[in-house]
């Protein structure tokens, strides 16, 4: 099925952004007019940052904010909630949204023109896309007697697959080569997993590990994400060649590993046990953190190659807005594309 979005909405926010600066980087902070929860996803290298925002009654709906602070909202056209997940580089943006009835889901892929392709896996109740590559492929899960995975070409073309032994299978990222990451449960426990593009799957577990999730990958093959060991969560980078490296930022009880770029930089969130702050890992280990000024809460989702750094924090109980962080000074050097 294709359809087009209703009439897009293109603002500003309504009193223009708020700039703070943090030891190495320049936070902007946004949300979208209206909304009561404002909640960035995903940002691709020009600097466009996909998400959803709630208003009131909860309901979801889609936004997207280009570089210069214009923000697009949109829904798929009959839908009672739309949450996008991943946003390219041309822009396309990939998630998915409940019907009238209110319990089943399908994928929508969003051209940067607006235009917006809706699809389903035959026989599913529910279709799950969360991330696009530049190419246009599209991975994620679906539901019919169990959870599983499937990449949708850019041709539309859908292929379902489940790692050796899976009774639920949650893939969360593919990248350019059409590499795809995930984490699949077996009797066993939650497992990492890696398709490659031929269609063979690696299982992985960082070493102690109870549950393994990861939750993105980069153009070379290395994949971040959190595991526990039974007692709480630790960061985790595994190498394309298989080696694993765990870590966690100095104080953490609790360490959420989001997103990783080509360069090998990751965000993500970490408690010190009274409240959460966003981090940069680079890729020799050094361990940058921050937070938003007069926020009770900081969590970093997703970073693109120029290091720019989006997320929400908790500017009050149950709201929040969303920023961009931008490094600074010799920060931004060791973040340049190409160096």
């Amino acid at each position: 099925m294709r359809n087009r979005a209703p009439a897009v909405l293109a603002v500003f926010c309504l009193f223009g952004p708020t700039v703070s600066a943090d030891a190495g980087g320049t936070i902007t902070r946004f949300s979208v007019p209206g909304s009561i929860d404002t909640d960035p996803i995903s940002i691709n290298d020009r600097g466009s940052i996909a998400g959803e925002y709630f208003e009131k009654g909860f309901v979801a709906h889609g936004f997207m904010r280009a570089a210069d602070g214009t923000i697009t909202t949109f829904d798929v056209s009959g839908s009672t909630d739309t949450f996008p997940r991943s946003i390219n580089r041309k822009g396309s943006i990939a998630g998915y949204y409940y019907d009238q009835s209110g319990n089943d889901s399908y994928g929508f892929v969003r051209a940067s023109d607006g235009t917006i392709a809706t699809f389903g896996v035959s026989g599913s109740t529910d279709t799950a896309p969360l991330s696009i590559n530049d190419g246009g492929a599209v991975t994620g899960y679906y539901y019919d007697d169990g959870f599983h995975g499937f990449v949708r070409a850019a041709d539309g073309t859908i292929t379902t697959f489940d790692p050796s032994g899976s009774v639920i299978t949650n893939p969360v990222s593919i990248n350019r080569n059409g590499w795809i990451a995930g984490s699949y449960d077996d009797n066993a426990g939650t497992h990492g997993f890696v398709r490659a593009s031929d269609g063979t799957i690696t299982a992985f577990d960082p070493p102690g590990s109870t549950e393994t999730l990861p939750l993105g990958m980069n153009a070379g093959g290395s994949i971040a994400g959190h595991y526990s060991d039974g007692a709480t969560f630790h960061g985790f980078v595994r190498a394309a060649d298989g080696t694993i490296t765990t870590f966690d930022p100095s104080g953490s009880v609790f360490t959420a590993a989001n997103s990783i770029n080509d360069k090998g930089v990751i965000v993500g969130d970490y408690s010190d046990g009274a409240t959460t702050h966003g981090f940069m890992r680079l890729a020799g280990g050094k361990m940058h953190t921050f937070d938003v000024s007069r926020s009770i809460g900081t969590e970093a989702t997703s970073v693109n190659n120029g290091g720019l750094i989006t997320g929400e924090y908790n500017r009050s109980q149950y709201h929040f807005r969303g920023f961009v962080r931008s490094p600074q000074g010799l920060l931004r050097q060791l973040l340049r594309p190409g160096t």
